[in-house]
């Protein structure tokens, strides 16, 4: 057992110490690329250092921080190795953060024998906290949120795809079979705001290419615990250990399966 409202405490924590204050206020220095168009600044930094040494007090067991794997990818053997393991993500969606912007999100999540059993997801401008466990329903600000069914006809579909990391072949397909749908933005380029757009019912469907576990367990937990499907594109189960690439998420299995035949054939 252990105290959800304490880790939504500590997210809250790092959001008012760390994040929002820097946030439209970053400094010459305080932004840099980590690697070939990725950008990391000192919020994602203090906030994940911040974050790691309290979750470690709730749960002793290894912490697994997006920053923290930039700089020793080894460390993501604990989500295959270790009973429990914390993910944390500090500030997703940054560059939306540097560029003043409010789609960001801090977000963690608790996996046990390789499966996401909690997650939290706080949006700080939006002011919304996202809680979920296990068996136990998605939570958005102490109201439980139920995903709806979605429409039955791709005409009345709403989606995002996120292109960057796709294929010529595989983009020239979404081009071609976008039409057929209501909608298929580019999402946020924050799966901490697009997972909530998802089950709370503004998007019917989000397909990933690239799957890093701490920007996809926190999500696809609550997705799932909202009554929606998260589904490798094979349909197998998004495990956060796992090293395989693609995710489509969805309002039920019946988008889920006409979205998977249209985009991905």
């Amino acid at each position: 057992m252990f105290d959800v409202d304490a880790v939504t405490a500590i997210l809250h924590e790092a959001v008012e110490e760390v994040v929002l204050p820097r946030f439209r206020a970053l400094s010459e220095g305080q932004v840099v690329e980590k690697s070939p168009g990725e950008i990391v600044t000192v919020a994602d930094r203090e906030a994940e250092e911040l974050i790691s040494g309290r979750l470690r007090a709730i749960v002793d067991a290894p912490v697994v921080g997006e920053e923290a794997a930039s700089a020793d990818p080894a460390l993501l053997r604990a989500l295959r190795e270790e009973p429990t393991v914390w993910l944390v993500d500090p500030l997703d969606g940054t560059r939306n953060f540097v560029n003043g912007r409010p789609e960001y999100a801090v977000m963690a999540a608790l996996v046990r024998g390789g499966e996401t059993v909690a997650a939290w997801i706080v949006q700080p401008c939006a002011r919304r906290v996202y809680v979920a466990e296990r068996g136990s329903g998605t939570w958005r600000d102490g109201v439980r949120v139920r995903r709806a069914p979605a429409p039955a006809s791709p005409s009345g579909m709403r989606g995002a795809v996120l292109t960057r990391f796709l294929g010529p072949a595989a983009r020239r397909r979404v081009e071609e079979v976008a039409p057929g749908f209501a909608e298929i933005g580019p999402g946020t380029h924050c799966a901490g705001v697009d997972y909530p757009l998802l089950f709370e019912g503004e998007l019917d469907f989000v397909l990933f290419h690239r799957t890093l576990p701490w920007d996809h367990a926190p999500g696809a937990l609550m997705l799932t615990e909202a009554g929606g499907v998260s589904l490798r594109p094979d349909g197998s189960a998004y495990r956060p250990g796992d090293d395989a690439v693609g995710l489509l998420d969805a309002a039920d299995e019946r988008c889920w399966k006409t979205v998977r035949s249209l985009l991905l054939g």
